[in-house]
C-alpha cells in the first residue's frame, strides 16, 4: 500500500483532465479503443489464451438461440449502461462483447503479475482464491445461498459457488445475475454440469429476489463500471435480499495499488478510454457507501498487487 489515495489520472487532477480531452476527441477516442483492444488480445494470446478460437467455438455453439429464453423483457437498462465500454460500442449488449468475455478475464488476470512466468490458470487461481481467503474470515459458518451480481459470463459464479461448494463439503445454491442477457446465455453455456441454480437477467439495483434470501452477495470487478449512485442502490438492494449476519463482498481495482498508480502512460490512457465511470469510481469512498446503507463495514484489503477486497456484513 501506498498513503496516495488514488492515481493522479483519475479525478480532478491536470493529468486527468488532460486525458479527458484526448478521450473526448473522437478521432483520437477510435485509435485508442483499437489500441485497448489489441493489447488484451496480445497479452491474450502471448500467454496461451486461445481468444480467437474461443469466440469461434462460441460462434458455433448455439449460445444464440438461448437469447430469447435468457432475456427478461421487463428490464429497463439505465443510461449508465448503454454508453460505449471495454472498446465495445455497445457496451455488454453484443454478442462480441460475450464472445470475448472470457478471454478478456483471463487476461485480466495475467496483468496482475506481468514479471512472473505463469500461465492463465494459475493466475486465475491467485485472482479468485486472494478474494476467497477474505470471504473465509467474514462470512457466515454455514453458507446455503450465493448471490453474485454482475456475474458477466460466470467465470466468478463458478469459481465461487466451487469455493463454497469445498469448504462446507455440501452443494450450495448459487446465483448468478447480470444485466446482459448476452453474457447470461454464455453463462449458461459453458455451465456444462449445470452447477448454478439460476442465471438471471435484472438490474443489480432491483435483483427481483426475496428479502433475506441470502447469505453472501458479491460483486467481483463490477463497481468500477459503475457510477456511484448505482453502486450505493445496488448496496441497499445487497442489504435488503441479505440475511442477518450476511455478507457482501466486493473485489475490484484498488486505487492504492502501487501497480494501479504507476502504470505507464499508454496504459492508463487506454485503461480510462475503455472505463468511461473511472474517475468516479477512484474518487469514490466505498467504506462509506457501504456504511451509509446500513452495513457493518469490517475490512478493505489488497487481495492481489491491483485488486482490493471489501466486506460488510448486514447486522443481526
Amino acid at each position: 500500500m501506498t498513503n496516495k489515495l488514488k492515481p493522479n489520472w483519475t479525478g480532478d487532477e491536470l493529468l486527468s483532465r488532460f486525458v479527458n480531452l484526448l478521450i473526448q476527441t473522437k478521432p483520437i477516442y477510435q485509435v485508442m479503443k483499437r489500441q485497448a483492444r489489441q493489447v488484451m488480445i496480445k497479452t491474450a494470446e502471448k500467454n496461451g489464451v486461445p481468444w480467437r478460437q474461443t469466440y469461434q467455438e462460441l460462434e458455433e455453439s448455439g449460445a444464440k438461440g438461448l437469447l430469447e429464453d435468457m432475456t427478461n423483457p421487463n428490464v429497463v437498462y439505465p443510461d449508465y449502461y448503454k454508453m460505449p465500454f471495454h472498446a465495445y460500442e455497445e457496451g455488454n449488449l453484443c454478442w462480441q462483447a460475450a464472445f470475448e468475455a472470457s478471454s478478456a478475464t483471463k487476461a485480466m488476470g495475467l496483468r496482475v503479475w506481468p514479471k512472473e512466468n505463469i500461465t492463465w490458470e494459475t493466475a486465475q487461481s491467485r485472482l479468485r482464491g486472494g478474494f476467497h481467503q477474505v470471504l473465509d474470515q467474514y462470512s457466515p459458518e454455514t453458507v446455503k445461498d450465493v448471490l453474485d451480481i454482475g456475474c458477466s459470463v460466470g467465470i466468478s459464479t463458478l469459481a465461487l459457488h466451487h469455493y463454497y461448494c469445498q469448504r462446507q463439503a455440501m452443494k450450495i445454491r448459487t446465483v448468478g445475475l447480470d444485466l446482459s442477457p448476452y453474457m447470461l446465455t454464455v453463462a449458461k453455456t459453458t455451465d456444462v454440469q449445470g452447477e448454478i441454480s439460476e442465471w438471471i437477467h435484472a438490474l443489480g439495483e432491483d435483483t427481483g429476489m426475496p428479502d433475506n434470501s441470502f447469505d453472501v452477495v458479491t460483486l467481483q470487478f463490477v463497481i468500477h463500471e459503475l457510477p456511484r449512485q448505482a453502486t450505493r442502490q445496488i448496496f441497499q438492494e445487497a442489504r435488503r435480499v441479505l440475511r442477518s449476519g450476511g455478507c457482501l463482498a466486493i473485489v475490484d481495482n484498488n486505487p492504492r495499488s502501487p501497480v494501479i498508480q504507476n502504470l505507464p502512460p499508454a496504459l492508463f490512457t487506454l485503461m480510462k478510454s475503455t472505463e468511461p465511470w473511472s474517475d468516479d469510481y477512484y474518487t469514490f469512498d466505498v467504506e462509506a457507501a457501504m456504511q451509509s446503507v446500513g452495513f457493518q463495514y469490517k475490512t478493505t484489503v489488497a487481495s492481489d498487487p491491483r485488486h482490493r477486497a471489501i466486506v460488510g456484513i448486514k447486522p443481526s
